[in-house]
């Protein structure tokens, strides 16, 4: 990982509108580590449910590289980018531990992994299906990833099965 080489650390870089894709594939191609996690997201579109991913901070990427080398002035002027963020006239680096656990968190391809850990009594987020951004109660939890949650539906408490991989930690 960069941020454990001398000198690299991690910063974080303000995208145009729609060109996380086209950033992350110019800084690539440059030579820089990019990490863009992303978030399944569900929504009603033309009466299906569509599930697409998002990042998980809209507008934002994060970049490696050495400061000390002027190497920001590349990723400033790299299509798709508008700025790093920074804090008077260098770019400010973020925490390392802060990109180290959300990349923990993630797989792969930077799709941000469900919560390892829940218990009876957790409030999650349905991401995926027709109850999704529904707010939930974990009643009960099987050793198959298959957890039965309890929802306020039109007023009633209803009790529904749904996989681990279809919510996040509220």
């Amino acid at each position: 990982m960069a941020s454990h080489d001398s000198g690299v650390s991690w910063f974080l870089a303000q995208l145009k509108p729609n060109c996380a894709d086209i950033a992350d594939k110019n800084l690539k191609r440059q030579g820089f580590e990019t990490f863009l996690p992303l978030e399944e997201q569900t929504r009603q579109q033309n009466g299906k449910f569509i599930t697409t991913r998002r990042p998980l901070f809209p507008g934002y990427i994060f970049v490696a590289f050495d400061v000390t080398h002027g190497l920001w002035r590349m990723v400033r002027s790299t299509y798709g980018i508008t700025r790093l963020v920074s804090f008077g006239q260098e770019p400010a680096a973020v925490p390392p531990d802060l990109v180290t656990q959300l990349m923990a968190g993630c797989d792969a391809s930077g799709k941000l992994m469900p919560s390892p850990i829940l218990q009876p009594g957790d409030h999650v987020t349905l991401t995926k299906g027709p109850f999704a951004n529904f707010v939930a109660e974990v009643v009960k939890i099987a050793p198959d990833r298959r957890v039965w949650v309890l929802m306020d539906i039109m007023g009633a408490q209803t009790s529904v099965v749904v996989g681990a991989d279809q919510l996040r930690t509220s």
